[in-house]
C-alpha cells in the first residue's frame, strides 16, 4: 500500500493547491472511444428505477441515436429520446441542457456550430410521446430540456456531463463525447466514412464515483440553476414551428444538494475536478446589459489552466497531450497559453508529444488539418528553443481520424481528461469547461497511456505488446528513435522479430514535425 507521504509528494507535486483534492476516496475510471462509452451511458440509464435521476449536459444530442450504435430499421433499435422519454415516465427525473450560444441563437444564417440543430433536438425531445405517456397529457419531457445561451458572447458552453443518480449514490461522467451517432467508434477505426474515404472518430471520457463526484454535480446544480433563471428569450428561426421561445417558463425548480457520497477504494490516488468558466453569466455588447455569475469569481474560474500548468511544469520525463486544437482560436488570451510551460519543459530534456487529427470534424469546413506545424506552435514552443533542443518537441497527426479527446498525461503519473482543448478560450473560460485530474501511485495512468499507445499503433494489447509498451524507455521510440534508450535499435518499432521491438499493423501516426 502506498504511503499518505508518497501520495501528498503527488499532489503538491502535479495538482494546483488552489482547488479541492479527493485522496484515496474516489474512483476514476478512464473509458476510451465511443463506442464503449455509449455502451456505459446505456447501462447506466437502463439501470435506473422511479425517484431516480439523470442529468445530462452537452453541445448537443441528436434525439435519433441509439446508443448501442444501432441505426433505424435494425432489430433493437431505440432512440435516445424514446430512452429518456420512457425513463421520465418512469418517475425518473430527466433534465437535459444543450448548449445555445448568444450569438448564434439570435441570428439565422448562417449557422454557427450545432446551435441552430440543438433547437430543433429540444423541440422534438420536448414533444417526444411513447406508447406509457397517456395522450391527454403532456409529454414527459416538455419542460425538462434547456437551452443554455449563458456565458461569453463568443464561447459556447461546451461542458459535457452525464449525471446519474441511484437511490443516493452518483456516477459522474465527463469527457469530451456528446450524443451523436458518428461518435460510436472504436479503433481501429475502419467503420465511418466521410466523403466516400475512411474515417474514424477518437474520443475518451471519465467515469467518476465517490465525494469527486460530489463536485460534478455541483457543476451541474449550478448550470441548471443559471438556465432556468434567464431572461425568456425569443427565437426566431422560422423552420422550427410552435418554439416562440427559447425555453419554457415551467421548467423544474433547482437540482437538491448532492446526498454525502460514500468513499470508493482508491489506495494511492487522488483526483481533481477542475472547471473553466468566463466571468459573464449574461454577455453583452452594451456593458450596462451584461450580468456576473452570483457565485462565480469576478475573473472568472481557471482551475483547469492552473492544474495543467502545474503538472506540466512538474513533468520530469514526458508530457503527452492529446486535442483536437493546438492554435489558437478567437476569444483566446495570451495570459492563459500552454506554449510557454511546454517550451520550458522541452528545455529541460522532457519530451513533448503532441498528437491531432489527421480529418477534420466533417461538421468544420475543411477536411485538411495538421498538415503542417501551425504557426503558433512554431513560434511560441520551436523557435525560441535552441536548434539541438527543437527535437524534444513533436506534433503528430493520426490519419484518417479526427482526434476529439482532451487528454493531458505526464510522467505516467498524472493525467487530465475532459472537454477542455488545448487553446486558451479553453483554459480562461470563454468555452465553459470540466475536466477530472488523477494523480497515483498506481498503474492507472500507465495504463490509459498503454491504451492509446497502441490504439495508434492499431495493435491489439496482447501480452508481447504490453510487455513493451509498459516499459517507457522503449514505448517512447514510437514517436522518435533517437528517444530510445542506447542499448534499444533504432528500428525498434519498425522492424518485425526484434526482442526490443514490435512491428504495428499499421501505420497511421505521422510526424507533422519539426522533422
Amino acid at each position: 500500500m502506498a504511503s499518505l507521504e508518497d501520495l501528498d509528494d503527488l499532489v503538491a507535486r502535479y495538482l494546483s493547491p488552489a482547488v479541492a483534492s479527493h485522496r484515496e476516496n474516489s474512483s476514476v475510471e478512464f473509458v476510451v472511444d465511443g463506442r464503449h462509452w455509449m455502451r456505459r451511458m446505456r447501462e447506466l440509464l437502463t439501470s435506473l428505477r422511479p425517484g431516480d435521476a439523470a442529468y445530462i449536459c452537452g453541445l448537443q444530442l441528436e434525439p435519433d441515436m441509439d446508443l448501442s450504435g444501432r441505426t433505424a430499421g435494425q432489430p433493437g433499435y431505440e432512440p435516445l429520446g424514446a430512452l429518456l422519454t420512457g425513463l421520465a415516465c418512469d418517475g425518473v427525473d430527466v433534465r437535459v441542457i444543450l448548449a445555445g450560444a448568444v450569438v448564434s441563437s439570435s441570428i439565422a444564417r448562417p449557422t454557427i456550430g450545432p446551435f441552430h440543430q440543438n433547437v430543433t433536438s429540444a423541440h422534438r425531445l420536448r414533444h417526444w410521446r411513447r406508447d406509457c405517456d397517456r395522450r391527454s397529457a403532456r409529454p414527459p419531457l416538455h419542460n425538462r430540456v434547456a437551452l443554455d445561451w449563458s456565458g461569453s458572447g463568443i464561447g459556447s458552453n461546451h461542458q459535457k456531463v452525464t449525471l446519474i443518480r441511484r437511490g443516493t449514490e452518483i456516477t459522474a461522467c465527463v469527457g469530451g463525447l456528446d450524443y451523436a451517432a458518428n461518435r460510436v467508434d472504436e479503433t481501429p477505426h475502419r467503420r465511418l466514412t466521410v466523403k466516400g474515404g475512411r474515417w474514424g472518430w477518437h474520443d475518451a471520457g471519465a467515469i467518476i464515483k465517490g465525494p469527486a463526484a460530489a463536485d460534478v454535480w455541483r457543476v451541474l446544480r449550478m448550470r441548471w440553476t443559471g438556465v432556468i433563471n434567464l431572461p425568456r428569450k425569443r427565437y426566431f428561426w422560422p423552420t422550427v414551428k410552435g418554439l416562440p421561445l427559447l425555453n419554457p417558463g415551467d421548467m423544474p425548480g433547482e437540482i437538491p444538494s448532492p446526498p454525502p457520497q460514500t468513499a470508493q477504494p482508491a489506495t494511492g490516488s487522488a483526483c481533481q475536478i477542475l472547471r473553466s468558466v468566463g466571468p459573464w453569466y449574461i454577455d453583452s455588447l452594451l456593458p450596462w446589459e451584461r450580468r456576473h455569475y452570483s457565485d462565480v469569481a469576478p475573473g472568472g474560474v481557471q482551475e483547469i489552466y492552473l492544474t495543467l500548468v502545474q503538472a506540466i511544469n512538474a513533468a520530469r520525463r514526458y508530457v503527452y497531450i492529446e486535442d483536437q486544437y493546438f492554435r489558437e482560436y478567437p476569444g483566446g488570451d495570451h495570459r492563459f497559453e500552454l506554449y510557454p510551460h511546454l517550451r520550458a519543459a522541452a528545455a529541460r530534456g522532457v519530451k513533448v508529444i503532441l498528437v491531432g487529427s489527421g480529418s477534420r470534424d466533417p461538421a468544420e469546413s475543411s477536411p485538411l488539418i495538421n498538415g503542417t506545424v501551425n504557426a503558433d506552435l512554431q513560434r511560441k514552443i520551436i523557435d525560441p528553443l535552441p536548434q539541438h533542443l527543437r527535437r524534444n518537441v513533436g506534433l503528430w497527426r493520426v490519419e484518417h481520424l479526427t482526434v476529439h479527446t482532451k487528454i493531458v498525461i505526464v510522467d505516467d503519473q498524472f493525467a487530465a481528461v475532459g472537454s477542455a482543448n488545448f487553446f486558451s478560450r479553453s483554459m480562461v473560460g470563454v468555452d465553459t469547461e470540466l475536466t477530472a485530474a488523477l494523480v497515483t501511485l498506481g498503474d492507472e495512468v500507465r495504463d490509459l497511456r498503454v491504451r492509446l499507445w497502441a490504439e495508434h499503433l492499431r495493435t491489439p494489447i496482447g501480452e508481447e505488446l504490453r510487455k513493451h509498451l509498459d516499459d517507457l524507455d522503449l514505448a517512447i521510440g514510437i514517436f522518435r528513435p533517437e528517444w530510445l534508450p542506447p542499448s534499444a535499435p533504432a528500428g525498434s518499432w519498425r522492424t518485425p522479430g526484434l526482442p526490443e521491438g514490435f512491428d504495428p499493423l499499421e501505420s497511421v501516426l505521422t510526424l507533422v514535425g519539426p522533422p
